[in-house]
């Protein structure tokens, strides 16, 4: 069964809810015995929405506790997907992406009007702790390039005019959470 509990160094617990527990339980049982590696990323996408939105190292030696892993090998899954954040990230995680498609159709002045919109660099947040901005490799939008992501919200053909619809939807959606309409990404594009 199982029920581990960590500590992180300020002495607070590092654990999933009982309900989170139960659904790892579950997960790891589809698979065959000496298999819960198979869980890791589901596992570690529970963990960081669960365990304060990022993958500590107290956090990452959790999952790797529950599934009967050596620490490296989940320090090396969650170093390898950009969905998984080993710092701190604001509410909204915006991806932009810097492969030649998206390069040739404007997402390099796409990602500088960000950086100056925001005010804050590739990797930094903002600091009121709402917008994070990152590169990816590829998004798999080249057709509709350029394209960003925020979280798991794909946008696509954008210019400056998406760019302040798109901050300015997040920054009422962040001030008014009941206001947040899940179709809201389709006025972008």
């Amino acid at each position: 069964m199982i029920t581990h509990r960590l500590h992180v160094k300020e002495n607070r617990p590092v654990a999933f809810s009982e309900a989170t527990l139960k659904k790892v339980r579950e997960l790891i049982q589809q698979y065959p015995e000496g298999k819960q590696k198979s869980a890791l990323l589901p596992v570690l996408h529970m963990a960081q929405e669960e365990l304060g939105g990022y993958l500590s190292v107290d956090v990452m030696d959790y999952v790797a506790s529950l599934l009967q892993l050596n620490p490296i090998e989940v320090f090396e899954v969650a170093t390898f997907y950009s969905m998984f954040y080993l710092e701190p990230v604001g509410k909204y995680v915006i991806e932009v992406c810097r492969t030649a498609p998206c390069a040739i159709c404007g997402g390099e002045e796409i990602l500088e009007y960000l950086k100056e919109k925001l005010q804050i660099g590739v990797g930094e947040t903002t600091p009121d702790g709402l917008f994070t901005l990152k590169t990816v490799e590829c998004l798999g939008g080249c057709g509709y390039a350029p394209v960003l992501q925020v979280n798991t919200q794909f946008h696509e053909q954008l210019d400056q005019v998406a760019i302040d619809r798109l901050l300015d939807t997040l920054r009422k959606q962040a001030a008014d959470p009941s206001s947040a309409d899940l179709t809201w990404a389709s006025q972008f594009c």
